[in-house]
């Protein structure tokens, strides 16, 4: 049986917090922007990526490899059968979310899928044979919103998140992939704060052009570097999904507003009769209840939202929560 989990405290929250928003900070900077020593951070930090805790990993940016199709599945299943169906769908390595949604009938997943092909293989030709599978949906994601790929949570001040960044990401700085750089994103999907000497053994070169490539990398929005952690144990205890509709020519004005929210996990335009996924992350059932009465209440594009609690997070960041198959 997997040992309870419990909360971590104020000084760990905050650190989990800072890797999150930036997951290859050193521990000199999270130290400093925290005000806490080097030496703390390393003792605090080192169990919990140690013991599973933090997970350090990275998602490719879709928009920037043409040949990947990315997708959000709404899939509703026979309750009994639910968990076999989200246990499997999170062992695709081409599923990056799957979440069990509502009242334990619904799964969403979020696939960046190689090609055409391995789309119309998932839609015509797995999802019908799958008996315990009724329904589905499929929404492509048109754009992904970068604004929230420095999430932390809430937990973080502005003068925080910019000491941990504070060169924001440009369109002007990405620069054309090389065959270098796959090499460099497979390293740092399996360990997102390896070193700069790994990486570059990984990938048959020199930790001075890793360093460099990386940070272009970075910088261009090529990848997104991720920390994984459960948010039960920073206090936040409910997470849901909004399906929102919004006025075509708002939607990119509201898509970057909420992506900006500090409850705001991820924010992208879809295909679909709902144009707008908006994952939202808050303490509790009251602070959701006012992020949608105050934040989505004052947005003027905003004509519909249906939202749909997550019951349990099977995977994240393309990493398989632990104990959830």
């Amino acid at each position: 049986m997997e040992k309870a989990r419990h909360q971590l405290d104020e000084t760990d929250s905050r650190i989990a917090a800072a890797v999150m928003a930036s997951p290859r900070a050193s521990w000199r900077t999270v130290g400093r922007v925290l005000g806490v020593s080097e030496r703390t951070v390393v003792r605090r930090a080192a169990p919990l990526y140690h013991d599973g805790t933090l997970r350090a990993t990275a998602v490719r940016n879709p928009v920037c490899f043409p040949d990947l199709v990315p997708l959000a599945l709404r899939i509703r299943c026979r309750p009994d059968r639910i968990s076999a169906i989200a246990a499997t769908l999170a062992r695709r390595p081409d599923t990056v979310w799957v979440d069990v949604l509502g009242g334990g009938d619904e799964i969403c997943a979020v696939l960046f899928l190689d090609g055409p092909d391995a789309r119309n293989n998932l839609l015509l030709r797995d999802l019908p044979a799958t008996a315990a599978v009724r329904t589905w949906t499929s929404h492509a994601l048109l754009r992904v919103f970068p604004a929230g790929f420095d999430w932390s949570g809430g937990l973080l001040s502005e003068e925080e998140l910019a000491g941990l960044r504070p060169d924001l990401p440009a369109a002007h700085d990405r620069t054309p992939l090389q065959p270098l750089d796959h090499r460099l994103i497979a390293g740092l999907v399996e360990d997102g704060r390896a070193s700069y000497t790994e990486l570059a053994r990984r990938a048959d070169t020199s930790a001075l052009t890793v360093r460099r490539r990386l940070e272009a990398l970075a910088h261009g929005l090529v990848v997104r570097l991720a920390t994984e952690v459960d948010l039960a144990r920073l206090g936040i205890r409910t997470e849901a999904l909004l399906w929102m509709t919004v006025a075509p020519g708002g939607l990119e004005e509201t898509g970057r507003r909420l992506s900006r929210h500090p409850q705001v996990r991820f924010a992208s335009a879809t295909t679909g009769s709902a144009n707008l996924l908006v994952a939202v992350a808050a303490a509790d059932l009251d602070a959701l209840y006012v992020f949608l009465s105050e934040t989505v209440g004052a947005l003027e594009h905003v004509t519909t939202t249906e939202v749909t609690p997550i019951l349990t997070g099977v995977k994240r960041t393309g990493l398989v929560r632990p104990g959830s198959l």
